[in-house]
């Protein structure tokens, strides 16, 4: 008998093709990702040229070098990261029990949360610190000789004014809620929670326990889309008369335009190493959290029975006088 020879198959033409299209050098993504360098750089670059470059003297530094000793940094900087960490608990504690709850009620509820959390797109800021301020003069003037007179103030303690927490959290309430619903999205809610309430589990310890540690990505991402708007935020905190670190910036510009462009320059490096941090500890542990460690694999006796593959499937013993 002849022996047989066996022909390699010809490579389909739609495979020679994509083979083709992927070694062909992709200049176009290269020119891209420099347009859009050049586009974010280049104004970066022009402000840093400003603040150390002064005509007829040369290179100096001063500008840097003045930021720590300015009057008021110190102050600003601490409040503005006070009220952002403030901001972030008060809406995570706000935004999570809700989608939860939506997520195990009647899915026509998630509607209703999504549209009372987009509310904040639709009403302009400057519509809101209006209302803010109307209620906060209204108030002392009605309720001067009652308990929430004292409450009033306190709200509008200028060393932490619980006001602006309160404004700040409504205003991130679309992208806090945003972020968790995506990360909500990628998880079996209904399942999780009935697998640990029939592990004897309270509905504080499902929260904390279980689903918490499978948003991790989706809490920084929230956390840290909270802490830009409320660095960044200058109208609430302004028309209300308080001094955060936005509001500083602008006040310091009048009278030392290098030094505020500096210190602008510097809250984007802050804001930058604060996102590396969030992003660390939103992906860094993650895997660990969520991974479950494999082990020996053992199988029941009933099953290697069933199988035939166990010692039940094994060659039987020979009883004495029945061999």
């Amino acid at each position: 008998m002849a022996a047989l020879t066996t022909v390699p198959a010809a490579p389909a033409p739609a495979a020679t093709a994509k083979a083709a299209r992927r070694s062909r050098p992709r200049y176009w993504r290269g020119t891209v990702l420099a347009i859009a360098g050049l586009y974010f750089v280049t104004p970066l670059l022009s402000s840093f040229v400003f603040t150390v470059h002064v005509p007829n003297q040369g290179l100096t530094f001063e500008a840097y070098s003045g930021i720590l000793s300015a009057d008021g940094f110190t102050e600003s900087l601490f409040l503005s990261l006070s009220l952002a960490a403030a901001t972030i608990a008060l809406a995570l504690l706000l935004v999570v029990p809700a989608l939860v709850a939506v997520r195990l009620g009647p899915p026509r509820l998630r509607a209703v949360v999504e549209i009372v959390c987009m509310l904040p797109l639709v009403v302009p800021p400057i519509a809101l610190v209006t209302g803010i301020a109307t209620v906060l003069r209204w108030g002392p003037d009605h309720f001067s000789r009652t308990p929430l007179y004292q409450t009033f103030l306190a709200v509008q303690n200028e060393s932490f004014p619980v006001v602006l927490v309160l404004a700040y959290t409504v205003l991130a309430l679309p992208f806090v809620h945003r972020s968790l619903d995506a990360g909500l999205r990628a998880v079996d809610v209904p399942t999780l929670v009935e697998a640990a309430r029939n592990c004897g589990a309270s509905r504080l310890q499902v929260i904390v326990s279980v689903i918490l540690p499978n948003l991790r990505s989706s809490l920084a991402g929230a956390s840290f889309l909270t802490l830009a708007l409320v660095l960044g935020e200058y109208t609430v905190a302004s028309l209300l008369g308080f001094r955060p670190f936005a509001v500083w910036i602008v006040t310091v510009s009048g009278a030392e335009a290098r030094m505020s462009v500096a210190v602008s320059l510097l809250s984007l490096l802050i804001t930058w190493a604060l996102l590396l941090v969030l992003s660390r500890a939103g992906t860094g542990s993650s895997a660990s959290a969520t991974a479950i460690p494999a082990g020996p694999a053992t199988v029941t006796p009933a099953a290697d029975a069933t199988s035939g593959t166990g010692p039940a499937s094994a060659a039987p013993t020979p009883v004495p006088g029945k061999e």
